[in-house]
């Protein structure tokens, strides 16, 4: 059975298209199952200490930098135990929610999560495949104003993960 990590990022949670949607994407996997809830207000942004923590080898951090990054490693633990990631996310102002930036900026470690080789950057979380459910109440998923789709996409190549997958919700719900 696989492992699956399912992340839900919209702050709206009983009647959130999003969210349904990535639930029943989940469901129809089967599987080991962690879940994150980004909307929770749990996810700090980055600030000086942990932007300099993230680029010095353990042994030589402060205890004040390891615990900088000890959410970031209990998310990227989270990433590298998943076989497939699932995010439910709805577009804010073009746009994921800052939840959601804030998450991937605290997956985005050198040499953890990627590494800059001579042809440029190569992600290290590779064989994973990630399914996207997005909401839009307005703008078209896919569109020139749909900022999520290809922000996401990009930057999950960038940490390896090129296998992505993105639903309109509400063509999942409807199905």
């Amino acid at each position: 059975m696989p492992n699956i990590l399912h992340i839900d990022a919209s702050a709206h949670y009983d009647t959130s298209t999003s969210r349904m949607a990535s639930a029943q994407i989940v469901a129809d996997l089967g599987g080991t199952v962690t879940y994150r809830d980004l909307s929770d207000g749990a996810l700090p942004f980055v600030d000086a200490t942990w932007a300099d923590a993230r680029l010095k080898a353990p042994e030589d951090r402060t205890l004040d930098e390891a615990a900088a990054l000890a959410l970031s490693d209990e998310l990227i633990k989270e990433l590298q135990d998943a076989d497939t990631i699932v995010i439910g996310s709805p577009i804010y102002n073009f746009a994921g929610p800052a939840s959601l930036k804030a998450w991937m900026d605290l997956v985005a470690r050198p040499r953890v999560t990627f590494h800059y080789t001579e042809n440029g950057p190569e992600g290290l979380l590779k064989d994973k495949k990630a399914i996207i459910a997005v909401a839009s109440g307005g703008v078209s998923v896919g569109s020139d104003a749909d900022f999520l789709t290809s922000h996401l996409k990009f930057f999950l190549g960038f940490i390896g993960i090129t296998d992505v997958e993105i639903h309109t919700a509400k063509d999942l719900i409807a199905a």
